[in-house]
């Protein structure tokens, strides 16, 4: 009687964890994002946790919940996890101002941005 259940768009070895309206700029959050692709999630929490970027920490969150959503609801060994995949898009930009000289008007941008974070069962070996 009810509605079927949406099919999953992942495999069945990854799962998947997404942040929107995170304050800083897609540039900036690509860096981050671009430090722990590839790597193991032990390697990836730690990397994260001694960098000094401001945004590491939101970051940080998104991949534990991408780790907590694999073992709890896809059954994954969380020690074999890797980062697959970690891919960054734009969001929102509010449009703000400052009064310059001459009549002129300077615009501030303060652009927000989302982060995706594929998580992804392997085998010891391949690691």
């Amino acid at each position: 009687m009810g509605k079927e259940k949406n099919p999953r768009r992942v495999a069945d070895n990854e799962a998947i964890a997404v942040s929107r309206m995170l304050r800083t700029s897609p540039q900036k959050l690509n860096l981050v994002a671009a430090m722990i692709r590839n790597k193991p999630v032990e390697k990836a929490l730690a990397d994260l946790t001694f960098s000094k970027r401001r945004i590491a920490e939101d970051v940080k969150k998104t991949l534990q919940s991408a780790i907590a959503n694999a073992e709890n609801n896809h059954g994954l060994d969380v020690d074999e996890l890797v980062v697959a995949e970690a891919w960054v898009g734009k969001n929102l930009v509010m449009k703000r101002g400052r009064p310059r000289a001459r009549g002129r008007f300077g615009k501030i941008m303060k652009p927000f941005s989302q982060v995706t974070i594929k998580v992804r069962q392997v085998e010891e070996e391949q690691i």
